[in-house]
């Protein structure tokens, strides 16, 4: 799908800045990461009630009937309500849309229309309430808990509370929101941009909840490449679930039967919900489960996957228990990932979970795991010649991430090797970026370089390099992958002549007898 990156970009950039400035009406008591709940959470109370209500205009239109007043009727309320659960999976009273709530904000028509925060809690209520004992019970649970309306760190009473919610609804009110509007994509980009932005600025490691644009963008490509659709796609440390909703973008019909995900950190597991809600993901076609993956694999044995995109917080501290060896994703091979690196116990449940047919995986990690010794080679070993899986090695620059300057790694894992089970592809793209002011970011021709060697699967001097697996890697290097191995990207030096150099010096030392001759004699004149 053709993506206009600039224009979503700058767009995605005006947006955040416009959401940004909402947050200064709740600094006090909070901190970044507390009040950007509010902001993120009204948003999405917006999307669902315009959602609803743009469903409700379509289904009603023959019968010249408003929502309002198909729920007024006593014939048509339980009907509207059972199409809006099945549809839609939630039901959003009249009362409650978000444009009534936003109205009494700025425009109430008296004293007992005026907004109130207990108006809010109410409504985000009776939709979660809705969906009870329904099929989207476990897609909207708990969505709405960070956004706690009631915490006297908005004010101390019902009025303060009032004031500043108030604020933040006629702000995000005023926002281009259209539905209907092909780039709406905008506004779930710059969705993302601001959980990056507001992670960061509470202090999280980088890369942990946001995967930046560019890497994002490759691994999805990565993983996708070829596929006209994908049964299902997966990301078993899914973050805010950007990565998740990159890989249909590079799909050729961008089909994807079912999404998965499991996330440790019950904040951003909502926010991954509501992303995938907010772009249009159907409740109905993604399970995202919250939990940590290492020692509590959610998807269950049966669970293979088409497509694995995944950025897990590198070089993570993980309980590595012995009987951790009976769990069928790490049984392959004797020992676990050390407790000090659990990259590559990543690595081992996304392997478990590869569709046999045609499983793909992309993953970004520190580039320890290509070279460190111990438990790590064993895995190596593993993953080279006993189920063959590795298909490539891509360096990337450093600097790419939120708050860690370190390089990483792509590493690309294939179950259907198209004739390529004897080699793994090399690729060294550590210096194609664009320096960034914060940080640096992969330009979209940086991207289509990777993607160009990958797709060709050739030598490139200094680029990319195609490795035996027998004779060089296994024999040569002892199952080590650190790309310099591979890949010689030293600049040649100029060839230097000595005999040029020592007639250069002595025309350089008579030059220089000569000027202070003609200094001396100059002197002599002047009497000094």
């Amino acid at each position: 799908m053709a993506i206009n990156t600039e224009k979503v970009q700058s767009q995605a950039a005006e947006l955040s800045s416009q959401l940004w400035s909402i947050a200064n009406d709740l600094r006090g008591g909070m901190d970044a990461n507390e009040f950007r709940n509010y902001i993120l959470g009204t948003i999405f109370y917006r999307y669902l009630s315009e959602r609803t209500e743009l469903y409700m205009q379509d289904i009603l239109k023959d019968d010249n009937l408003t929502y309002e007043e198909a729920f007024a009727n006593a014939d048509f309320k339980p009907i509207v309500e059972k199409w809006s659960l099945e549809h839609l999976g939630y039901i959003i009273r009249p009362e409650n849309l978000f444009r009534e709530l936003n109205r009494k904000v700025i425009k109430p028509t008296g004293d007992g229309d005026k907004f109130s925060v207990e108006d809010y809690e109410r409504a985000v209520n009776e939709l979660t309430g809705s969906t009870l004992g329904h099929k989207s019970e476990a897609a909207f649970s708990g969505l709405f808990d960070d956004m706690r309306l009631q915490d006297t760190r908005l004010g101390d009473t019902v009025s303060e509370r009032t004031d500043k919610i108030g604020k933040v609804i006629a702000k995000i009110g005023e926002i281009d929101m259209d539905l209907q509007d092909q780039e709406f994509d905008v506004l779930g980009t710059a969705y993302m941009i601001l959980i990056g932005l507001f992670q960061s600025g509470a202090g999280k490691k980088g890369g942990e909840f946001f995967t930046p644009v560019g890497p994002s963008t490759l691994c999805a490509t990565l993983a996708s490449l070829g596929l006209d659709e994908a049964k299902t796609v997966g990301d078993c440390t899914c973050g805010s679930g950007s990565m998740l909703l990159d890989v249909r973008k590079h799909l050729t019909t961008g089909r994807v039967g079912h999404y998965y995900g499991q996330e440790n950190n019950p904040t951003t597991f909502n926010l991954a919900r509501m992303n995938m809600l907010m772009h249009g993901v159907d409740y109905q076609n993604f399970s995202l489960y919250k939990g940590d993956t290492l020692t509590n694999d959610m998807y269950g044995d049966e669970l293979k996957l088409t497509v694995q995109v995944c950025n897990p917080p590198y070089s993570l501290k993980w309980d590595a228990k012995a009987e951790l060896t009976d769990d069928p994703r790490y049984s392959g091979v004797d020992k676990l990932a050390p407790k000090s690196h659990a990259d590559f116990a990543f690595v081992q449940h996304m392997v478990y979970h590869m569709d046999e047919a045609d499983g793909r995986v992309a993953v970004l990690l520190p580039h320890g795991v290509l070279f460190r010794g111990g438990a790590e080679e064993d895995i190596r070993k593993w993953l080279i010649s006993s189920v063959n899986r590795l298909d490539a090695v891509i360096g990337l620059p450093a600097n790419l991430f939120h708050g860690t300057s370190i390089p990483v790694v792509i590493l690309v894992l294939k179950t259907k090797r198209n004739g390529n089970s004897g080699n793994i592809l090399f690729i060294d793209a550590s210096k194609d970026y664009k320096p960034g002011k914060v940080q640096n970011e992969l330009s979209d021709e940086n991207i289509q370089k990777i993607i160009d060697a990958y797709k060709k699967r050739e030598n490139i001097d200094k680029y990319a390099y195609v490795a035996d697996i027998q004779s060089e890697i296994i024999d040569k290097n002892g199952y080590n992958l650190n790309i310099p191995r591979y890949i010689n990207t030293a600049e040649e030096e100029e060839e230097i002549d000595i005999e040029q150099i020592k007639a250069d010096l002595v025309e350089i030392q008579k030059e220089k007898e000569k000027a202070l001759d003609k200094v001396t004699k100059s002197m002599e004149l002047l009497g000094l």
